[in-house]
């Protein structure tokens, strides 16, 4: 067989992939756009990706992707959970110290962040698992808590795929986050009709609640099972209605062996 066939049909390996959006980039002065996104990239690969135990993505080629006003991070399958736990809580956390911290004139930073895992090949990205990363930091759902975010005081708003929750918060792998910190939604985007996956939103420090309240992409509740219909009175039967008097005995004995074989007999 022509070896040269084989990396079409393999499935690539596994990984995990993180991907951060900020929030109105595009509206910051021209001025402002390069000295906030190096501030971001500080705080999340100098920062946060150390506390949270995660090699610098940037050591591997094409782990690493800025994205203008963001950046797609790509990790073994293994750290999937670290994504979680601890990494959403130490991002919020740094956001919130450089709030606290920056210049008179600075801006804050506000994100939306995915997280996915699935096959994907390294450096070329080739793979349906960044397109579906990119789709759910983009969808409509954690657009949504965004605005609870920014609203409750948070600094991101977090959207895990459904693999990435069954592997990590489902299966225990994360002491700081259980169910009640995450809502169950449903992930679309805007102009791409194909694009429908059931994801987990969280938002740190929000319960799952409050966060209810400011999302309307929620999975549908099965409609209500009709009823059935209340059974016929015990002993009714059918009613037949003659005119005249029945002489003609063939027709007297069908009607009553119908009479008494009908049901409720």
């Amino acid at each position: 067989m022509d070896s040269s066939v084989l990396p079409d049909i393999d499935v690539p390996q596994e990984h995990a992939l993180l991907v951060v959006d900020m929030k109105d980039y595009s509206q910051l002065p021209e001025a402002k756009m390069a000295p906030i996104r190096a501030d971001l990239d500080d705080i999340i690969l100098n920062t946060v990706f150390p506390q949270s135990g995660l090699d610098d993505p940037r050591s591997r080629e094409g782990a690493y992707r800025d994205t203008g006003d963001g950046a797609i991070c790509v990790v073994p399958a293994r750290d999937t959970a670290r994504l979680v736990d601890p990494l959403l809580g130490h991002l919020n956390a740094a956001l919130s110290r450089y709030d606290q911290t920056r210049l008179r004139g600075g801006s804050a930073i506000w994100v939306r962040v995915s997280v996915h895992v699935g096959p994907l090949s390294l450096p070329d990205h080739r793979g349906d698992a960044i397109n579906e990363a990119c789709r759910l930091v983009d969808s409509q759902a954690v657009r949504q808590a965004m605005t609870a975010a920014t609203k409750h005081g948070a600094y991101i708003a977090a959207v895990l795929s459904g693999p990435v929750f069954d592997r990590t918060v489902h299966a225990g792998r994360t002491p700081n986050l259980q169910h009640t910190h995450f809502l169950a939604a449903v992930a679309r985007v805007e102009g791409k009709e194909g694009f429908e996956q059931p994801c987990q939103l969280h938002i740190p420090g929000m319960t799952a609640e409050t966060l209810q309240h400011y999302v309307t992409e929620l999975p549908q509740t099965p409609d209500a099972v009709a009823a059935d219909p209340p059974p016929a009175p015990a002993g009714s039967g059918t009613t037949m209605h003659f005119l005249g008097s029945m002489k003609d005995t063939n027709v007297i004995g069908s009607v009553g062996t119908y009479y008494h074989n009908s049901p409720g007999r």
